[in-house]
């Protein structure tokens, strides 16, 4: 059995968080594992609550967790405080933990924040470092980045600056920006692919950042590379459609295949 381990907050309506990211796990016939780092009340419309864990318990967590069950992948959501996110940091360097996916979750869909301001200093300084593929959305990604993105060719340059801060591959998630389609961008330092699909409008997106980083690491866990892992579950939350031209479909950017930088 291939085990996942879920770094993140509790969320009372089940459709984000350490909820979310478990279910994603089984559905990949992958066993989830869980370390707390917040108590939320939330549900769809918003957040009316949130209580931070001691650091020293999510390490307790993460410790027992690695030492006995074993690990293949590792997901971390929201981290909530400065000291939870270098305390986590610090686990995953000491144990050595796999194939670690950071979603930076900072604002939830709703507006509200689950992330300290002086947090993301420790997440760039701290994390990042340790992650091997980080998945931001377009604010987080403007965030961590220090910079606007208004476009898919913005979206190119910030994912070289965030890889930049030492993880091994960045995904910036395009729903925020505007046009017809979606554009997920994979950057690994070498070749950069696009990934488009049809905007599919609907209001019920609680969750799917949580959803979308905790797939890539099941796909991890079963020993997929990420470039597969990625796809897939693009795909699957696209739709499942394949790339014909109007479905979902994957683009190497050739300018960067040829001079290793992002082209734009």
């Amino acid at each position: 059995m291939r085990i996942a381990l879920t770094i993140a907050g509790s969320d009372s309506g089940g459709g984000a968080g350490i909820q979310a990211d478990l279910k994603t796990f089984a559905a990949h016939g992958v066993f989830g594992t869980s370390a707390i780092t917040a108590i939320t009340a939330q549900n769809t419309v918003g957040v009316t609550a949130v209580f931070p864990l001691p650091a020293d318990l999510v390490t307790a967590q993460i410790e027992a967790v690695a030492t006995d069950i074993g690990l293949h992948a590792v997901k971390t959501g929201m981290l909530a405080t400065a000291a939870i996110v270098e305390a986590v940091a610090a686990a995953i360097a000491s144990l050595d933990l796999p194939n670690v996916v950071v979603d930076p979750v900072m604002i939830a869909k709703s507006g509200d924040r689950l992330l300290e301001p002086e947090a993301v200093s420790a997440m760039t300084t701290e994390l990042l470092p340790r992650a091997f593929v980080v998945t931001p959305n377009i604010p987080e990604a403007e965030v961590l980045a220090s910079m606007s993105i208004p476009t898919v060719k913005e979206a190119r340059r910030a994912a070289r600056r965030i890889r930049e801060m030492g993880p091994q591959a960045v995904v910036i998630k395009g729903g925020h920006l505007e046009g017809a389609d979606v554009i997920d961008l994979l950057w690994d330092g070498h070749e950069l692919i696009e990934l488009r699909a049809p905007r599919i409008e609907s209001g019920n997106t609680h969750g799917t950042g949580c959803t979308f980083a905790s797939a890539i690491a099941a796909s991890l866990a079963l020993g997929r590379p990420l470039r597969e892992a990625v796809d897939r579950t693009f795909r699957a939350l696209s739709g499942g459609r394949t790339g014909d031209g109007t479905g979902c479909g994957r683009v190497l950017v050739p300018e960067c295949a040829r001079s290793g930088g992002v082209a734009g």
